[in-house]
């Protein structure tokens, strides 16, 4: 057997900042250890391509990424890591464990993913190894591990068996629950004179100050955002739909820049559990826009459930420390100013209306290029004083742990 401390060991070897994930009764051990450590960063997600998400984002703002799931949950895992990592180039540790591997006894729901989890590594494009249950076999897996990270800039996989980590104690502390501060502003006019998509990312552009980092949601937000402006602080995701909020989570606990995530409301929907694990970590630089046009704009404009849902009200509810729900591009201007000078998270509602820009051409950049290049802006020195109270507590917060 080996330690949870060697494994730990291991991954802060290669350069892990953050671990992220859902636990396996397989990975107890090792999850235990990283909790207990006040030294190492283990954030609690609620879906397993959260944990994907957020390896991503550690990366882009200058860290290590380790996302760990059962092999059941690899199914979650498997859009974020071939249409956001794969395509962007983001290096990352996956560590997987073997339930139902065959030959071994274990629950019939196991079997099939047990068969097939090494294929599914493979499909994904990541090189991977079993986990070793020596400390010395286990420290040349993570020289092989490092050697692939610096070689292909991709995820790479380790699959661990059971019994492999000795047992752990636990020394966690409580989750805090409270309820973050709603504003609702005062809406006039009729519905259909919501601002534009466009008008909105003009009026962000315009406000938001020039340290500030970019995540912009898939789709025609991204596209919009290109043309109006290409900057190297933006990070326009191609994929992994939903998951813009956690890459931003990510990228806010690395950096002490303002980090803003710009989404959409059929993504916040696409994994709404995201807005409990951002206000459960707290990153105090990230501000959280939704621009709600209440259908799938790139696809033909389908409908989706945001006229069922008050999301200012569900993000208050999670944790948000102050959420705006606005009603005019004036507004969305008072909102970012509050949310740039105070600590946050924040997250910011605003209903625009549905279309696009007419001839809409997507990026040029390369999405590996972009991933580049927002990862040296977003790791240049920077002094957190520049833009108010709000940029204090990024990386090492005390809402993180």
């Amino acid at each position: 057997m080996i330690s949870a401390s060697d494994m730990l060991a291991g991954l802060t070897g290669l350069g892990v900042t953050t671990v992220a994930g859902v636990p396996c009764s397989y990975l107890t051990p090792l999850i235990n250890r990283v909790i207990s450590d006040r030294a190492t960063r283990y954030l609690t997600v609620t879906q397993e391509g959260e944990a994907a998400a957020v390896a991503a984002g550690s990366w882009l703002g200058g860290g290590l990424g380790c996302a760990i799931t059962q092999n059941s949950g690899l199914g979650n895992m498997t859009n974020p890591l071939t249409s956001l990592l794969h395509p962007a180039r983001i290096p990352a540790v996956v560590i997987s464990t073997w339930r139902g591997r065959p030959g071994e006894k274990d629950e019939p729901q196991h079997h099939l993913m047990g068969r097939v989890t090494g294929d599914l590594f493979g499909l994904c494009d990541m090189e991977w190894s079993l986990l070793p249950d020596t400390p010395d076999a286990l420290r040349g897996e993570f020289d092989v591990c490092r050697e692939a990270l610096a070689r292909r800039e991709l995820p790479y996989g380790f699959l661990l068996p059971q019994g492999v980590i000795a047992d752990e104690p636990l020394d966690e502390e409580a989750p805090r629950s409270r309820a973050g501060r709603l504003v609702r502003h005062a809406r006039t006019g009729p519905s259909d004179a919501a601002p534009t998509r466009v008008a909105a990312l003009e009026r962000l552009l315009a406000e938001l100050p020039p340290a500030a980092a970019v995540v912009s949601t898939t789709g025609k937000t991204s596209r919009e955002l290109y043309t109006l402006d290409d900057r190297d602080q933006h990070f326009y995701m191609v994929g992994a739909m939903g998951s813009a909020a956690t890459v931003g989570l990510g990228v806010a606990l690395h950096t002490p820049r303002p980090v803003v995530v710009v989404d959409g409301d059929g993504s916040a929907l696409m994994r709404l559990g995201s807005l409990a694990t951002v206000a459960a970590h707290a990153p105090g630089n990230l501000v959280h826009l939704i621009l709600d046009n209440g259908v799938h704009d790139s696809t033909g404009g389908q409908r989706t459930l945001s006229s069922a849902v008050d999301l200012p009200a569900v993000a208050a509810a999670c944790g948000y420390r102050a959420v705006h729900a606005c009603g005019s591009l004036d507004d969305l201007t008072t909102a970012l100013a509050g949310a740039l000078a105070t600590d946050g998270p924040t997250l910011i509602h605003l209903p625009i209306r549905p279309g696009s820009l007419a001839a809409l051409g997507r990026p040029k950049v390369q999405p590996h290029e972009v991933a580049r290049r927002f990862r040296e802006f977003a790791t240049e020195p920077w002094p957190a004083s520049a833009v108010g109270s709000g940029t204090r507590a990024a990386a090492g917060s005390a809402g993180d742990r």
